[in-house]
């Protein structure tokens, strides 16, 4: 087995992790297709996305506190094999109601990748080295959603849309072995923590009230929010509003991952001179500039595919600036329940991009106003989550730069 510290642990990691985004992104080319499949409506076909983020967000607070309990290991192989059988369900569904169920499954198994990939990482590095690390897996990770939307319109060419579910679920059957065989399990045993009620509601109270938690977790759900949107509304907006064919969908998403990529390198190079704080405030200004820039273009009736694409790349650096700085910081106060603050931590970022996602759907008109509108106040709302919460409150190593030179010249 690798090394815990060892890059190539990083990276298996990161290809955990990605099955959250291939389960988002993959299928994207395919909504409308599925659509006219299943004879279903693009408020319906959307809701596959929000209700699978909402499985996503519940499952998240069991899987958190299992892995605090068992071990990160077990709890991800199981959710990898669940992933795969409610991946075959959903290439077998004939209607959009069981596709919807086969999504909600397919979910809670997806959630473990995620949840306990960031609790691996706090439980391998300190929370400053953590943040440095998680900028490096994501850009690792966003290679996932840059190469899966084309794969996925390619797919869908040449196969019809439930080939998309099956590579799902063959991608999943190799991550449960990788996991089982390459990893050893990151969590040490002396910070194995009771499965009894009273413990678990003990530790979701200390977390859920830690004030410099809800700042962290708020700016993260709202920026993530935003990328949400994005998900949520570009195909309809990209293929059937401005024309763009299926299988080209994919090299157009690769735009704004590439600004994402960026966003990432770039706070990883920043990391060496500048504190997390600093980081955080310039990926969340960028992401504003990018949001209202779109929202103003739309509003002004310039319906192109760049007034939508350019607008989102810059949004997206920002994101990737701002995400790892914000995971790194929620989880810097619970070195002994990383799971389960990584669980609560997940799960109020995928609530609100549900509820995001679904009102996207439920507002759509036929342009691009309504989902550069809600990405442009998702943007907004997160530097606030900063103002008000994250700059009041900081995590320890986590404070604005004069607090930081203060404490070193004391």
């Amino acid at each position: 087995m690798l090394a815990l510290t060892s890059i190539w642990t990083t990276i298996l990691l990161a290809a955990a992790v990605a099955l959250g985004p291939l389960a988002t992104d993959m299928y994207l080319p395919a909504l409308p297709s599925m659509g006219d499949a299943l004879s279903a409506g693009p408020d319906q076909v959307q809701l596959t996305l929000s209700l699978y983020m909402a499985g996503f967000a519940l499952a998240q607070l069991f899987c958190g506190p299992l892995a605090d309990r068992f071990g990160r290991k077990p709890i991800m192989i199981g959710g990898f094999l669940l992933f795969f059988i409610a991946s075959v369900g959903c290439a077998l569904a004939t209607n959009v109601e069981t596709l919807l169920l086969c999504r909600f499954l397919q979910a809670i198994g997806g959630s473990a990748g995620p949840v306990l990939g960031r609790a691996a990482i706090r439980d391998i590095y300190t929370p400053r080295e953590a943040s440095r690390i998680m900028a490096i897996l994501a850009s690792i990770m966003a290679l996932a959603p840059a190469v899966a939307p084309t794969l996925g319109g390619f797919l869908l060419a040449g196969f019809g849309w439930p080939s998309i579910f099956i590579a799902l679920g063959g991608y999943a059957l190799v991550m449960m072995v990788v996991v089982a065989f390459g990893i050893p399990e990151p969590m040490a045993p002396a910070n194995r923590q009771s499965l009894k009620l009273r413990n678990l509601a003990r530790n979701y109270r200390h977390i859920g009230t830690d004030p410099s938690f809800i700042g962290y977790t708020l700016t993260n759900a709202f920026a993530f929010s935003g990328l949400f949107a994005f998900l949520s509304g570009s195909s309809f907006v990209l293929i059937d509003f401005l024309g763009v064919a299926p299988e080209h969908y994919g090299l157009y998403f690769a735009c704004i991952v590439a600004g994402y990529i960026s966003g990432n390198l770039g706070a990883v190079r920043l990391g060496r001179r500048l504190v997390p704080d600093q980081i955080l405030v310039r990926g969340l200004m960028t992401s504003v500039a990018g949001g209202v820039a779109m929202a103003g273009l739309a509003m002004a009736e310039v319906h192109s595919v760049w007034a939508v694409m350019i607008p989102q790349a810059v949004v997206m650096m920002g994101v990737g600036m701002t995400l790892p700085q914000t995971m790194a910081g929620a989880l810097a106060n619970f070195p002994t329940m990383a799971g389960s603050a990584s669980a609560l931590f997940g799960f109020g970022q995928m609530a609100l991009a549900a509820a995001v996602g679904a009102l996207v759907g439920q507002l759509y008109t036929g342009t691009s106003l309504v989902m550069a509108s809600i990405i442009a106040a998702c943007s907004v709302a997160a530097l606030a989550a900063y103002l008000l919460l994250v700059q009041r409150y900081p995590a320890p190593g986590f404070e604005p730069a004069q607090e930081s030179a203060r404490q070193k010249v004391a």
